[in-house]
């Protein structure tokens, strides 16, 4: 795969909002900050890494699951943009 399915950010937010966040009521933009707003928690990103990994056939290396790379749902997409690309 080289790129994201169609849909893909859409349902990103779809799943952050209903199985992870802990203010559901929040609206989550692309620049949201999931982790200093408190949206979003240690577990939470780890269960966000497991659906992204099942939903795109694609394991992250530990070592990538940094506030760099997942703080917003933005640095989330750059960043499988930059692993699907190869």
């Amino acid at each position: 795969m080289t790129e994201r399915p169609t849909g893909f950010d859409t349902d990103l937010v779809e799943m952050i909002t209903r199985e992870v966040s802990l203010d559901p009521s929040i609206v989550i933009e692309p620049d949201t900050d999931l982790l200093l707003t408190g949206l979003v928690d240690s577990l939470g990103v780890v269960e966000i890494v497991g659906w992204i990994e099942d939903r795109l056939g694609l394991s992250v290396d530990p070592a990538d699951v940094v506030l760099e790379h997942f703080q917003t749902v933005r640095l989330m997409l750059d960043y499988l943009d930059r692993r699907l690309a190869g």
